[in-house]
């Protein structure tokens, strides 16, 4: 019977993630010729190879691609097994800090088997901004942070995990046409918002006139200002809803950018039982596929 090495599976998830051999080393606290190491005895084991070269870059196999899942799945339950088992000093509650952009639609997938597999645990969610989250995370206020990849997060460094990318798309009220006015009014987050920056940005790269018409760190309350007709906006993929009208090229809109999510963890984040709900987190929302740089 052939058994897969947990320790390599990391390493394995840590280089599809961080892309590069280099900084899952740093992820893992090994040198990188320990984690190349690693990662031949991890194809020998499995009998196929996980990278192929492409000029001065490796990627992912389509079998490499296949074992990711997996080794998700397997850090994913390994890391729950252990909390499961974890002493009574153990967390009985664990705070995410989420905007809710992503709360109603990701939630729901992200904790319905994790609280099958811990029903004594409690889980406390705190809707704000990304921004917001962020800083709670940063003063320890909140454990997890799931949140929109930017420039208040990129201070977390390797604290902060990518793991979904979703394309941004502008909405608009089924029963009117306010982005047919000039000046198009907008309903957006507040200044430091990435969504605000990319529509304000794609409206003056298509010569399109705008003006703040609504501002709201709630993504309910702009929403019901698309839905209301007093202005568009801009949201996420999962954060679509039969209340809005998505508005395209055929709306005379500009393309539009894609928008990361990241996973944040402060310094209260530090029991198994942490791990176990972070590697859910990421087992639940990923749906990156990266090229790894030589």
């Amino acid at each position: 019977m052939t058994n897969l090495d947990i320790d390599q599976l990391a390493s394995f998830v840590a280089i599809a993630e961080t892309g590069s051999f280099t900084h899952a080393a740093e992820r893992v606290h090994r040198t990188q010729s320990a984690v190349s190491l690693q990662m031949k005895r991890l194809e020998e084991t499995v009998g196929a190879a996980l990278f192929a070269r492409e000029g001065r870059q490796s990627r992912l196999t389509d079998d490499g691609h296949r074992l990711l899942d997996f080794a998700r799945r397997m850090l994913a339950l390994n890391a729950e097994t252990v909390a499961a088992f974890t002493g009574d000093d153990a967390p009985t509650c664990v705070t995410i800090g989420i905007p809710d952009d992503y709360a109603t639609r990701l939630l729901p997938r992200i904790l319905a088997r994790f609280d099958r597999s811990h029903p004594n645990l409690e889980i406390c969610v705190s809707c704000a901004s990304s921004s917001e989250v962020a800083a709670k995370v940063r003063a320890g206020d909140v454990d997890l942070g799931i949140v929109t990849h930017g420039d208040a997060v990129e201070a977390f460094g390797a604290a902060a995990r990518i793991i979904r990318r979703e394309q941004l798309f502008w909405v608009g009220s089924p029963e009117h046409t306010v982005y047919l006015r000039d000046p198009v009014p907008l309903a957006v987050g507040p200044g430091d918002c990435s969504w605000r920056s990319a529509a304000v940005d794609a409206m003056a790269g298509c010569g399109r006139n705008v003006r703040i018409a609504y501002v709201s760190g709630s993504a309910a309350a702009t929403s019901g200002a698309v839905v209301a007709g007093l202005a568009i906006g801009v949201l996420p993929e999962s954060a679509l809803n039969s209340d809005l009208r998505v508005l395209g090229s055929r709306e005379g809109m500009p393309p539009l950018p894609t928008s990361d999510i990241a996973l944040i963890r402060g310094h209260t984040a530090r029991e198994s039982i942490h791990d176990a709900l972070a590697e859910h987190i990421i087992g639940s929302l990923d749906n990156l596929t990266v090229a790894i740089p030589a």
